[in-house]
């Protein structure tokens, strides 16, 4: 007869499930963090999310075309 494996929930090298929250926290508590020079988003993206910060996102109205 073949017995079920027990599942593990898969971790990380940080030793936690997997989620951003959960990354995040694990990060805090060893103390983990990077210098700015070895951030992990580039310029161009950077330069973008900065352009909308403090803005508003406008609702899009969807509604039938008029003919």
């Amino acid at each position: 007869m073949a017995e079920k494996k027990k599942q593990g929930k898969k971790k990380n090298k940080l030793g936690v499930k997997n989620s951003l929250v959960n990354n995040i926290n694990a990060r805090k508590k060893k103390n983990i963090s990077r210098s700015k020079s070895k951030k992990t988003v580039d310029k161009k993206s950077y330069s973008k999310m900065k352009k909308n910060w403090g803005h508003k996102k406008k609702k899009q109205r969807g509604g039938k075309k008029k003919e």
